[in-house]
């Protein structure tokens, strides 16, 4: 093999879209080039002997927030062992900002923005000449219409164990300036009629898990409209064989169409990704995100109660303007609407967007490494923000893992982000850890927080009880967490 198309994923179960859509594309080249993913966390010598034992004569890389410092050790590595290796990067990371990175330094060639047209070109140049001049070849963005869809590289193994990435459209129409779609001029759509064909063939070769990337889903409601009943069609007709779509889609903007195309949905067949990011409007003038904040909640109302989708909603912590009180208020309201799952992030400075022009103003200050996470403001300061990252890696252990349904709602009372901020930080006081806390210590933990609030020993026990009874990781029955949880000073 000539080529070889590389990536870092956060994980097995990813499938790199990039990757494929790459090599769908590399016209008379695409049989002298294959694919070689790999999972952070590996051994980079491990990565490097792999990829020459290919013997290739150039790799490309797509470089990402989640791998560029695993990405550099390996091309860095490469550039030792194997100089003679023509290495490519691309990918959002090294699109912007590019003369100030070591990983660039050390490659020889970077493809910024869109890569389809531009890599079979620069590997056709470096093959067979005449060698090309410029280090940094800016991507040639062709219309969709032109670019060979990916989807038949996916294999059977990838279809039975790995999530499938899909994209019925490119690019957002909106602005808002922490990401890098913001850059985007507009969303452009591929012609839908072809693209539900390819999902179509996914299906029959036994794919039932689609997670569309499209940051708009609902934007062109007719297309929604469209898209869904593909997969209501594919549950009516086999209501035993469950189908699951994932999709982004705006807040306000729910029209009664969708809504009834929504509600055939069964449980378990479909899940919303919602971007509230802030409930604040003056923060929301400041990165340049519009939203209507009371159609939003009354769309995320309606959803929890006429539908079953499951809700995956967004808030951003640190954004210019905001402070503590003003992010809990928008997390208290956000809360009251019964999402399933509060996506309590924190602002990274990616790459390219726009949120640095406020950097000054505001008093930005960002960790120099990937991810770039905001580390204090104006309004904000280093340790308070350090209890917001804590507060959020507490909040997904306990609330977004479901496993507290019951004992939740008494732990937040009528005060959540206050209560819960107090449990966070008693909690990290007592433990000095936010990973690998066992499922049982944290019950115990739990329990001993409420009873500390004024719940009886036995009552607490029973909540937590309630909600872990045949769960724990150790499969202790509900009657033993009940004795553990009872007897809190053990």
């Amino acid at each position: 093999m000539s080529i070889i198309l590389s990536t870092l994923n956060a994980r097995y179960t990813h499938a790199s879209l990039g990757l494929r859509y790459l090599l769908a594309n590399m016209g008379d080249l695409q049989v002298d080039t294959q694919l070689a993913e790999f999972v952070i966390g590996m051994k980079t010598t491990e990565i490097v002997e792999q990829l020459l034992a290919k013997q290739p004569k150039i790799i490309g890389f797509g470089v990402y927030i989640w791998n560029v410092e695993e990405t550099c050790r390996v091309v860095a590595m490469l550039k030792r062992v194997a100089p003679q290796i023509k290495l490519i990067l691309g990918g959002p990371e090294v699109s912007y900002e590019t003369a100030e990175q070591e990983i660039v330094k050390l490659a020889d060639f970077v493809i910024t923005g869109w890569g389809e047209v531009t890599l079979p070109q620069l590997c056709l140049q470096i093959l067979n000449g005449p060698q090309p001049l410029m280090k940094v070849q800016a991507g040639v963005q062709p219309p969709l219409a032109d670019l060979q869809l990916p989807y038949s590289l996916y294999t059977d193994e990838d279809i039975a164990h790995r999530t499938l990435y899909v994209e019925a459209s490119r690019g957002c129409p909106f602005k808002c300036e922490f990401c890098l779609s913001a850059l985007d001029k507009t969303a452009w759509p591929f012609d839908l009629d072809v693209f539900l064909a390819e999902m179509e063939t996914l299906y029959q070769r036994g794919a039932r898990l689609f997670k569309f990337v499209d940051r708009t889903f609902n934007l062109n409601i007719k297309s929604s409209l469209k898209i869904m009943q593909f997969f209501l069609d594919k549950i009516a007709a086999h209501p035993d064989d469950p189908v699951f779509a994932h999709f982004e889609v705006v807040p306000d903007h729910l029209p009664e169409a969708l809504k009834v195309g929504i509600s055939q949905f069964p449980a378990g067949a479909l899940q919303f990704e919602i971007g509230i990011q802030s409930f604040n409007p003056e923060v929301q003038s400041l990165v340049s995100r519009k939203q209507n904040n009371q159609k939003a909640a009354e769309n995320i109302s309606w959803l929890t109660a006429h539908s079953h989708a499951h809700l995956h909603v967004d808030l951003i912590a640190g954004l210019p303007g905001e402070d503590m009180a003003s992010f809990g208020r928008g997390f208290d309201q956000l809360y009251a609407l019964h999402p399933h799952e509060i996506q309590f992030g924190i602002l990274k400075r990616l790459r390219g967007t726009p949120i640095i022009r406020h950097t000054r103003d505001f008093g930005m200050v960002y960790d120099p490494y990937p991810p770039y996470t905001i580390l204090a403001n104006d309004l904000i300061d280093f340790a308070s923000m350090q209890r917001l990252v804590r507060f959020s890696r507490y909040w997904d252990l306990v609330a977004n893992s479901g496993r507290f349904a019951n004992t939740l709602p008494v732990l937040l009372g009528d005060a959540p982000f206050a209560r819960f901020m107090a449990f966070s930080d008693w909690l990290y006081a007592n433990t000095d850890a936010t990973h690998r806390i066992a499922l049982d210590r944290l019950a115990k933990m739990v329990g001993e927080w409420l009873v500390e609030q004024g719940l009886s020993e036995l009552a607490a026990a029973e909540l937590i009880a309630s909600d872990y009874a045949g769960k724990s990781k150790r499969g202790k029955s509900g009657a033993t967490l009940q004795r553990q949880v009872m007897h809190l000073s053990v």
